[in-house]
């Protein structure tokens, strides 16, 4: 048992290669979304926000996810693009914490990414105002039948504050349950003068 728990099983290297390999197992074990990401922004003034939203793209240069410029975490964003990340992965009993700073994508990206959306999908983006009052579920269904009847026949225009953004990393943190709570933590910190451009310690868990 000692022998056992004092075997590390988060290397020091490249966190966006582990990042990967755990996500690739993620794939396989969780029963959906595994692509799912908890991302906290925070207003000027330090007030927090969390929601779940999806990754759709990851690699040396960041994490990227789509959503409305004017909703709320659009806003926030805005205001200030420091953020965190989140990735629980329970079939796993794994986490994965990151932080760092969001840039927008490139227009040409958004628009491949939105028209590579289901239709309706497309046409729904279109029709929220997201975070806005709603006065009724039937006003939101009656804009995306508006829409869909402007688009008929043709390509749906992506809406110009429905966008991406990368989050770009400057610290990434990994943990791994373990037997009696005796978890293990390894937090990556971006150094551009070290080997690799990381480095890493564990963490008491």
């Amino acid at each position: 048992m000692e022998a056992e728990q004092a075997r590390e099983v988060i290397p020091h290297g490249d966190p966006i290669a582990l990042f990967q390999a755990w996500y690739d197992e993620a794939r396989e074990t969780e029963p959906s979304d595994s692509n799912a990401m908890a991302l906290a922004t925070a207003t000027p003034d330090g007030v927090p926000s969390v929601r779940m939203v999806l990754l759709k793209g990851y690699g040396p240069d960041g994490f990227v996810f789509y959503t409305n410029g004017r909703s709320r975490k659009g806003q926030e964003i805005a205001a200030n693009p420091h953020v965190a990340l989140l990735f629980h992965w329970k079939s796993l009993r794994r986490q994965i914490r990151i932080e760092g700073v969001l840039s927008p994508v490139t227009d040409a990206e958004a628009d491949a990414y939105f028209h590579s959306r289901a239709r309706d999908s497309q046409l729904g983006a279109v029709a929220s105002d997201q975070s806005a009052p709603l006065e009724n579920r039937e006003r939101f269904l009656a804009r995306y039948e508006e829409a869909k009847a402007r688009f008929e026949g043709g390509e749906v225009d992506r809406p110009e504050h429905w966008t991406g953004y990368r989050v770009v990393p400057s610290a990434i943190e990994f943990w791994h349950d373990r037997p009696y709570r005796l978890h293990e933590r390894r937090r990556f910190v971006r150094d551009e003068s070290s080997a690799g451009g990381w480095t890493s310690s564990l963490l008491y868990p």
